[in-house]
């Protein structure tokens, strides 16, 4: 690489730390997981062959990206997160929140952000159901260049079923088990501003309010997810079964 490339690639130097804070929205019921989520919410769910419930790897993997401080936003079986958040060995300082009434998940996204430790800065916010693995650095520094206010990570997932691939004449040319998703989907990890929080609604759903309001303005930006990261939503038992068995191709190798 000469020196004018490397001038002109951005340096590391030209933009805001990566956040230290975080959010992790737990407060889901998970009622497509039972019997896994009768006596406990959805982010208590253990990955299968791993010891630990889902939030516990997503703190661990928050840690290792740089974050210091993480609000818990409890809900469904609050009382069973909180028991084990205060017993846990965590890399990381954990507050919890309770919402007293359903607020939506920009409202419950609005409660929790007032108790981050540092309301003057930028935060990741994550889903309590999403297992994966990418540089949230690499998200934060694209966020920065972007002048985002908020960016979302996007995944491709596999469609779980075999498509027919056929052309203009209406002939079968193949079949193709279990493709990846044509279009990009919301992958459940942001990189928000520090006056992205002001934005959300009191109640209601900022997928609906915030989120359009900001794409219009350009204020939105989508960090696809690195070739080969690793990402998947645990939403059915099926996905717990599907992931144990990624984990074990992985540790194979």
């Amino acid at each position: 690489m000469t020196d004018s490339e490397r001038s002109d690639r951005p340096h590391a130097a030209a933009f805001p730390a990566s956040p230290t804070q975080a959010v992790v929205l737990a407060g889901g019921q998970g009622s497509r997981l039972r019997p896994y989520t009768d006596d406990r919410p959805k982010p208590m769910v253990e990955i299968p062959g791993t010891g630990m419930p889902i939030i516990g790897h997503q703190l661990a993997w928050l840690a290792s990206e740089g974050v210091t401080d993480a609000v818990v936003s409890c809900g469904h079986l609050a009382e069973v997160l909180q028991k084990w958040l205060a017993e846990a060995p965590l890399p990381l300082r954990v507050t919890t929140v309770v919402e007293n009434e359903p607020l939506g998940r920009g409202g419950g996204l609005k409660y929790a952000a007032r108790h981050l430790p540092h309301p003057d800065r930028s935060w990741y916010a994550t889903n309590g159901d999403v297992w994966t693995r990418f540089s949230l650095r690499e998200m934060a520094a694209f966020h920065a260049e972007r002048g985002a206010t908020a960016t979302l990570a996007l995944a491709r997932p596999r469609i779980p079923w075999g498509v027919v691939e056929i052309n203009e004449y209406g002939h079968v040319l193949d079949f193709i088990e279990a493709p990846q998703s044509p279009y990009p989907v919301n992958a459940g990890v942001y990189v928000f501003g520090p006056e992205f929080a002001a934005l959300l609604p009191d109640l209601g759903d900022h997928e609906r309010t915030t989120f359009p309001r900001l794409a219009r303005e350009r204020r939105l930006a989508g960090f696809p997810l690195p070739q080969g990261a690793y990402w998947r939503a645990i939403d059915t038992a099926k996905d717990l079964t599907e992931a144990a068995r990624e984990l074990a191709a992985q540790n194979a190798l």
